[in-house]
C-alpha cells in the first residue's frame, strides 16, 4: 500500500477510474452482444437500430480513453460489414 499522501490520492483516483471504466466496457460489450444477436436472428430493423447505438457507445468509450480509438474503429467496421451483409442478402 502507498505511504505518501500523493500516492494515496493516486490510488483512490485509480480505483474510481477503474470502476467507471469497467461500467463503460460492460455497456459496450452488452450493446455489441445485442447487435450480434439481432444479426444472427436475421432481423434487419433491429440490426440497423442496434448498429447506430453500438457506434455511439463505442465512440463515446473511445473518446473517454477507456478503449483505444483504433480498436473502436475496427469493431465498428466489422459490425458494419455484418449489418450490410444482412441487408444485401
Amino acid at each position: 500500500m502507498a505511504n505518501h499522501k500523493s500516492a494515496l490520492k493516486r490510488a483512490r483516483q485509480s480505483e474510481i477510474r477503474r470502476i467507471r471504466n469497467k461500467s463503460y466496457k460492460t455497456t459496450a460489450k452488452n450493446t455489441i452482444k445485442g447487435l450480434r444477436k439481432a444479426v444472427d436472428s436475421n432481423s434487419v430493423e433491429q440490426a440497423k437500430e442496434g448498429f447506430t447505438k453500438v457506434v455511439s457507445v463505442l465512440q463515446k468509450t473511445a473518446s473517454k480513453g477507456v478503449i483505444h480509438k483504433k480498436k473502436a474503429a475496427r469493431q465498428i467496421s466489422r459490425l458494419a460489414r455484418q449489418v450490410n451483409q444482412l441487408t444485401t442478402s
